[in-house]
C-alpha cells in the first residue's frame, strides 16, 4: 500500500474538522512544551503534524526554531495557508517518518499518533533509530498513541495499540522514562479516543 497516496487523500478530501484529531488547542501536546521548560530558541520537531494547530501555538508562545514534518504535502500545504506570513518561521518537511533522514539534530522530537501508524518492526526499529540518533543528549521525546483502549484503526488503516509498559519498552535503550499519561480525546463526531502520551529524555 502506498502511504504517501492514501495521506494525500485523505487530505484532499476531507476538512480540517472532518478528521478525527482535529483540536483546535492541543492542550495535552502543549502541556510537555510547558514542563519540559526548554528555551524558546531550542530545536522542535513535530512528527506527522500535518495542518494540526500545535505549530499555532508555539509561535504564539514564542519558540523560534519549529521543524513539521508531515507524509502529505497537502497537509503542510494547508497549515501553510492557514498560517499566511507566520509560515516562513516555520520548517516544512515532506517524508515519510519510516524513512526520515533529518537535516538537523533536536532538542524536543513531538510526535502526536504518527509512531503507532508504524506496524512492521522493521518500521519501527528505524523510527527509534533515527531519534536517538537525532535528537540531542538530555532531548524530549514526547509520543502520543492509541492505547490498548483506544482504536485498533484510523483513517481506514491499521495501527499498532500501546501501553505505558510497551511504549518504554520500545524507548528503553536510549531513553528514560519521565511520565506516561491516558488521556480521552474527544473527536469532531463526538466519541472518546484513548491515548497514552509518554515523555521521555535522551540519557544516551
Amino acid at each position: 500500500m502506498d502511504r504517501k497516496a492514501h495521506w494525500e487523500n485523505v487530505f484532499k478530501t476531507k476538512s480540517l474538522s472532518e478528521v478525527s484529531w482535529y483540536e483546535v488547542v492541543p492542550e495535552t501536546s502543549l502541556s510537555f512544551f510547558e514542563k519540559s521548560n526548554i528555551s524558546k530558541s531550542a530545536k522542535i520537531i513535530d512528527i506527522g503534524g500535518g495542518d494540526s494547530f500545535l505549530v499555532d501555538h508555539l509561535l504564539k508562545l514564542g519558540y523560534k526554531d519549529i521543524t513539521v514534518l508531515d507524509i502529505s504535502e497537502t497537509a503542510l500545504d494547508r497549515a501553510k495557508e492557514r498560517l499566511k506570513s507566520q509560515s516562513k518561521k516555520v520548517k516544512w518537511i515532506v517524508a515519510d517518518v519510516a524513512d526520515f533522514l533529518p537535516p538537523e539534530h533536536y532538542d524536543f522530537w513531538h510526535d502526536r499518533a504518527a509512531f503507532h501508524f508504524l506496524t512492521e518492526e522493521q518500521d519501527i526499529n528505524s523510527y527509534i533509530e533515527t531519534v536517538q540518533e537525532y535528537l540531542n543528549k538530555n532531548g524530549n521525546l514526547v509520543v502520543g498513541a492509541f492505547s490498548e483502549n483506544g482504536p485498533k484503526k484510523c483513517s481506514g488503516l491499521a495501527i499498532k495499540q500501546y501501553s505505558e509498559r510497551t511504549m518504554t519498552n520500545q524507548f528503553k535503550i536510549y531513553f528514560e522514562k519521565i511520565r506516561c499519561i491516558k488521556i480521552d480525546h474527544k473527536t469532531p463526531f463526538d466519541t472518546n479516543q484513548n491515548f497514552v502520551f509518554c515523555w521521555f529524555k535522551k540519557v544516551i
